[in-house]
C-alpha cells in the first residue's frame, strides 16, 4: 500500500484500474494498493472463525453507533484526524479481549481483608474483574468483584480460608463488549 502525494492525475481518484491497482480515499489521502485476488479454495477453520468474529464486531460497532451513551464513550477515544472513527474503535474493542498480565497473591494468606491484586490491560477499557477462590476439592470459598485502584484491580477477602494448600484463584476480566478472559493460579 502506498500513498499518492501531489499527483494531479491520481488526486481524489478511487476505484480499480485494470486488474493491477486499486485507488482509495482514507482520511483525505489517496492510497494506492495492489488489486485483491479472488480466494481459491475454501477458508480454513481459523479463517472462518476470524470472519465470524469480524462479522460480530461489525454488528457490535453498528449497535454502538445507535446507543448515545456507549457511542460517547468510544467517540472520546476516536481520532478522526488520524482516520480512526468511533466505529473503528468499537470494532477493535470487540476483536481484542482483555489480557490478565499478573496475579499478585503475596498479600493473600486466607484472612479477612487480605488482598489479591491483578494487572489487567485492554486495548480500550477493562469493564470488570472478578475473583473466584476455590478450595483444592473444588468447593467455593468466595467470589466477588475487584475494584480499580490506580493501575491495579484489587479484591479484598471477606471470608476466612484456613487451608490454602492447592486452592485455585481464578480471575475473570471483561471489557465493554463483554469479551471474557480467564486465568487460574494454584496456591
Amino acid at each position: 500500500m502506498a500513498e499518492s502525494k501531489n499527483n494531479i492525475v491520481t488526486h481524489g481518484l478511487s476505484g480499480k484500474v485494470g486488474d493491477i491497482l486499486v485507488f482509495s480515499q482514507r482520511n483525505g489521502k489517496t492510497i494506492v494498493s495492489k488489486a485483491p485476488k479472488e480466494r481459491t479454495g475454501e477458508a480454513s477453520d481459523k479463517q472462518k472463525q476470524q470472519i465470524a468474529k469480524f462479522q460480530q464486531a461489525v454488528i457490535y460497532a453498528k449497535s454502538v453507533l445507535q446507543d448515545p451513551i456507549t457511542k460517547a464513550i468510544y467517540t472520546d477515544a476516536a481520532t478522526p484526524e488520524k482516520g480512526v472513527s468511533t466505529y473503528n474503535v468499537a470494532v477493535a474493542d470487540l476483536l481484542n479481549a482483555p489480557k490478565i498480565e499478573e496475579i499478585d497473591l503475596s498479600n493473600y494468606n486466607g484472612d479477612i481483608n487480605d488482598t489479591i491484586s491483578v494487572t489487567v490491560t485492554d486495548d480500550f477499557q477493562v469493564a470488570s474483574v472478578k475473583v473466584i477462590i476455590n478450595n483444592a476439592d473444588g468447593s467455593l470459598v468466595e467470589q466477588g468483584n475487584a475494584t480499580l485502584q490506580g493501575s491495579k484491580w484489587v479484591f479484598v477477602a471477606t471470608v476466612n480460608n484456613s487451608d490454602l494448600a492447592g486452592d485455585k484463584i481464578t480471575i475473570q476480566a471483561t471489557d465493554i463488549p463483554d469479551n471474557l478472559s480467564e486465568k487460574t493460579e494454584t496456591i
